[in-house]
């Protein structure tokens, strides 16, 4: 039995778990399985590793996509310009990094946009921002990232900063929540965004998919905004991190 899995911390709601049970179900692939590893601390990963032996490809979610990256011995260089992983391969010993979030991302929102270009806001500096700015910059899609704390870092800004200035989304159209923020069971949560000044011009990909429409989505679709989960994403990391694995 060929053997992949998921790590992370919680994965009560894994999408991945459900979803590769269904595409081994309609694909009659009935020599793999696919288990949810919930490990509290990224420290008890080697212990997993050696004690399952038999897995070929695991993927990465929160918290651990940029943890996990001292335990790998190597990282595929897309990956390594990214920073995050997300899907690792295991092949004659040795743990291969790799961010299939990118492809996902990019591909859906490349399809989404129809060709424009928008200058985009990134909500959030996490793992997952990561492989977003990358896929940005393959589109050449200008962008800032937003925190709670900018710390003076070039290209970000704060929350607060989006509040008092009004400039912001004026010039930026497209915002990108990449913080777990909506997602189940807190669905009444988002990230502080002004939404008084948010019209029919923008347009919001959030890559929580877990409510559908998350407490985000509907309070910007409700100013007119145009409105996207993070589903479509997930099913093509998910579809590019089987490729890897074979």
């Amino acid at each position: 039995m060929r053997k992949f899995g998921l790590i992370g911390y919680p994965l009560k709601h894994s999408f991945s778990g459900k979803y590769f049970a269904e595409k081994f179900e309609r694909e009659g692939i009935h020599d793999c399985q696919y288990d949810l590893y919930e490990i509290d601390t990224i420290s008890k990963f080697p212990e997993l590793i050696k004690n399952n032996p038999e897995l070929e490809g695991v993927n990465v979610t929160i918290p651990y996509k940029e943890q996990v990256i001292p335990y790998l011995d190597e990282l595929e260089p897309g990956c390594k310009a990214i920073g995050a992983v997300n899907c690792i391969k295991a092949k004659e010993g040795k743990l291969i990094g790799y961010n299939t979030d990118y492809i996902g991302f990019k591909a859906s929102l490349d399809a989404w946009l129809e060709g424009q270009r928008p200058k985009a806001l990134i909500l959030g500096t996490g793992g997952a921002s990561k492989a977003v700015k990358q896929a940005l910059e393959a589109l050449e899609m200008p962008y800032l990232m937003v925190s709670r704390n900018a710390n003076g870092q070039k290209g970000q800004i704060t929350y607060d900063d989006l509040i008092k200035n009004e400039q912001y989304l004026q010039e930026y159209f497209l915002i990108v929540n990449t913080t777990p923020l909506g997602t189940f069971p807190n669905t009444e949560e988002m990230p502080d965004i002004p939404v008084s000044q948010i019209g029919s011009e923008h347009k919001v990909y959030d890559l929580v998919y877990n409510p559908e429409k998350t407490f985000l989505m509907r309070s910007l679709e409700a100013r007119g905004a145009v409105v996207k989960n993070g589903l479509e994403m997930l099913q093509l990391q998910a579809e590019a991190a089987w490729k890897i694995w074979n």
